[in-house]
């Protein structure tokens, strides 16, 4: 067990074996990391434990340097641990490297099933009992899917946690995946709108982007193809504080005239790779859509619900609005299958996840009879307008969930955890302290 100090902070690696299958304990086991962080000259100190459930699927925890972010409020009173969700980080890695070793498609696929939010509660329930003992109990911090991890922990394991925090993670209790990019695409929409507002110079940006795309086969540094669609997906950024400015940024070097005329310079085209590529969190690709299937919610398979979805919403295509002069729209958190075609770190996964999609029958991940039962506090920040999780959903979830106070801001996009300098869990803590 490693132990390390950074600037202001003592570190200690954590090592845990757990079942595969909850369900089989006495079965395959595979390894999950976590990191133990104390503010230096505490470690000694009987400090109240804080999870941190990074958000995802598929995101590993934070690397910390040292007492920064929201770090710096959290080791004030918790000794902090920063878990690699089951898949991910120096946790046993599922990815296109790894999954091959269980088989064929269809059993990488029945491996991946026991990587949402139900296993990873489980895993936690473990560690806790290994670290804190039988009775202990811990604080949580969800931030986006870490929220949901947060509401299926309180959902069955409530016993383990003595307090809960949640920001941009309250997750529709019965919304279906074609609930969540019903209500997406519009709030794309809105946010791509917004951009071009606050930067008008970028519509005709894109529109030629997207019209070189279309005119002509351009690859990526890593050798996957650029399409119109793809770059599209540059959109996801405009849910982020800082989003709407990066894009502009990005596509201020878009053109560069070269030997063979107007080309897309190569320090766009590794931007965008930067931004596109699932080689370093593929798991939120393969398994994204599963995050909203619940057998007692709908029986069916998610069957690619943001591609059947988007036909709801042909505006969001791309050939029209060249042809109309109009601003192209760009889209958001969808996964779409044509994306493990062109992306060479999901391109050996393709089967694996269309078996996923076609998959049936997913447990529930959230028991609403508990939840309205809640004794826990629970604090949540909930963003105006967040692009990645429906505010409305958010809302109906927090007055489902017994005690759950709410903070609504438009002050932080999505990333406020990240980006306020602890301002955003203190409010929380607060809140659920009742000081506010």
């Amino acid at each position: 067990m490693a132990v390390y100090r950074q600037p202001g902070t003592v570190i200690t690696d954590h090592t845990f074996q757990v079942p595969l299958d909850h369900a089989d304990p006495g079965g395959e086991r595979i390894e999950v990391y976590a990191r133990e962080v104390v503010a230096a000259g505490r470690e000694r100190d009987p400090l109240p434990w804080l999870l941190f459930l990074q958000g995802g699927p598929g995101g590993r925890s934070p690397r910390p340097l040292g007492r920064d972010g929201w770090l710096t409020r959290a080791l004030d009173d918790y000794r902090v641990l920063l878990l690699d969700q089951r898949g991910t980080g120096r946790s046993t890695p599922a990815n296109r490297q790894t999954l091959p070793l269980r088989g064929d498609a269809s059993a990488q696929a029945r491996y991946l099933e026991h990587f949402r939010a139900d296993s990873i509660v489980r895993d936690c329930e473990l560690i806790r009992r290994e670290l804190l003992g039988e009775d202990g109990q811990w604080s949580l911090l969800g931030q986006s899917y870490g929220g949901f991890c947060t509401l299926t922990y309180l959902s069955f394991a409530p016993e383990g946690v003595r307090e809960a925090f949640v920001t941009g993670g309250l997750a529709g209790l019965r919304s279906t995946a074609e609930d969540v990019y019903r209500a997406a695409y519009p709030r794309v929409e809105r946010k791509t709108a917004a951009h071009y507002a606050r930067y008008p110079e970028d519509v005709e940006t894109v529109r030629a982007v997207v019209r070189h795309l279309r005119e002509r086969e351009v690859r990526l540094p890593g050798g996957g193809l650029l399409t119109a669609e793809a770059f599209q997906v540059t959109g996801m950024l405009l849910g982020t504080g800082t989003g709407s400015h990066t894009l502009h940024y990005l596509l201020e070097d878009a053109f560069v005239t070269g030997g063979s005329g107007l080309q897309l310079s190569d320090s766009f085209l590794a931007e965008v790779q930067g931004h596109l590529s699932f080689a370093g969190n593929p798991l939120y690709a393969v398994l994204h859509e599963s995050i909203y299937g619940q057998r007692s919610v709908s029986p069916r398979a998610t069957g690619w619900a943001a591609e059947s979805v988007r036909a709801e919403f042909p505006q969001f295509d791309v050939d029209k609005p060249l042809a109309d002069d109009a601003p192209v729209l760009l889209t958001g958190e969808m996964i779409y299958p044509w994306m493990f075609a062109l992306d060479p770190a999901l391109a050996p996964l393709r089967e694996t996840a269309h078996h996923l999609a076609q998959h049936e029958e997913w447990p529930d991940l959230y028991d609403p009879g508990q939840l309205a039962r809640n004794e826990v506090p629970v604090a949540a920040a909930v963003y105006h307008d967040d692009m990645y999780v429906d505010t409305a959903d958010s809302l109906a979830t927090a007055r489902s969930v017994r005690g759950l106070r709410t903070w609504v801001t438009d002050e932080y996009e999505h990333d406020g955890l990240r980006v306020s300098g602890g301002r955003v869990l203190d409010r929380l803590i607060r809140l659920a302290r009742g000081e506010l």
